[in-house]
């Protein structure tokens, strides 16, 4: 089959909680699955291994560089790619009249390794490259450019609630006062101002790890996009389709718990002026297991796996 000459092509390229992943997700055959973050596909393949000849995976990604590897390396006909947000999942899944009859949609959130890699991208602090930070830089506004004109009080607010940074009032003055002296256009440029700014280093943690983290969020609109893919999510899958989300900060994990917990929940949804009492609804979802966490072993081999949490639930009706 197809999939399986994909394999040397994407073995460098190890996805995250693989075998948790495909467990959780109770693959059938003939179903139709959501990768809603393809990356290099890792998760893509091994799901396609378990489909037969009537099953469909359709895969989305922001990155073009994403979408381009696909086309190249996925040519399968039980195969389709979108270039977008999971915010566009609904429209993406309309469009090919499968729109509430998924079985499974996987969300694996946060950088690629591919991104990270990729010093042009300017995703890394430890490599130097051009202050970018797009996951999609076919549109949009870059770092460098969002940097140049942001509110000095908006940036501290930013890099307070997106990258939890204790320091976000020292960085933000910092950025303000370099910006108006020379453009800030590259990451060791970035990495050294927020260096500079912060007192007191946290131990085993580079210091711009927050601030780089708050600004890739900001740059993107992550969490408004995850908010958005997550409630589409629902309505696209069919009963007892399952939903399954990687995380890698507590943001994110956040947004992604209190959706399912959300959702777990029995709703009266009855108008309060009717003459009807205790009627208790059944909810529509319903959460599996408790959170699960890479072990040991794939910490060992992967140490970007260490943050990883993957969180499972299932639609009911």
């Amino acid at each position: 089959m197809a999939a399986c000459r994909m394999k040397e092509t994407i073995n460098e390229h190890q996805p995250l909680l693989l075998a948790e992943t495909l467990e959780n997700l109770a693959i059938q055959p003939e179903g139709i699955y959501l990768d809603a973050t393809f990356g290099r596909g890792g998760h893509s393949l091994a799901i396609l291994e378990q489909l037969n000849e009537k099953g469909r995976l359709f895969a989305m990604d922001k990155d073009p560089d994403a979408v381009a590897y696909a086309k190249n390396h996925f040519k399968d006909n039980r195969f389709t790619i979108h270039h977008g947000s999971f915010a566009e999942l609904e429209s993406f899944l309309k469009s090919h009249e499968v729109f509430g009859k998924v079985n499974g949609i996987l969300f694996d959130l946060g950088v690629s390794s591919p991104q990270l890699d990729e010093a042009s991208r300017g995703f890394s602090f430890m490599r130097a490259g051009q202050l970018d930070m797009r996951m999609d830089y076919s549109r949009g506004v870059s770092a460098a450019a969002w940097l140049a004109t942001v509110d000095e009080q908006e940036l501290a607010k930013i890099l307070w609630e997106y990258g939890e940074e204790r320091f976000s009032r020292r960085i933000a003055k910092a950025i303000v006062t370099i910006r108006d002296e020379q453009p800030i256009t590259t990451t060791n440029q970035l990495a050294k101002i927020v260096s500079d700014a912060i007192p007191a280093w946290e131990k085993g943690k580079h210091p711009a790890t927050r601030s780089f983290q708050a600004i890739r969020i900001a740059v993107n609109n992550e969490l408004e996009d995850l908010k958005q893919g997550l409630a589409q999510s629902l309505n696209a899958l069919q009963m007892r389709g399952r939903l399954l989300v990687i995380s890698f900060h507590s943001l994110e994990d956040r947004i992604v718990k209190q959706f399912m917990q959300q959702q777990s929940e029995a709703q009266d949804t009855m108008p309060a002026k009717l003459p009807v009492k205790h009627v208790h609804f059944q909810p529509e979802f319903k959460r599996l297991g408790r959170t699960i966490k890479p072990s040991s072993q794939e910490v060992s081999r992967n140490p970007r796996a260490r943050s990883a949490i993957l969180r499972v639930g299932e639609k009911l009706v």
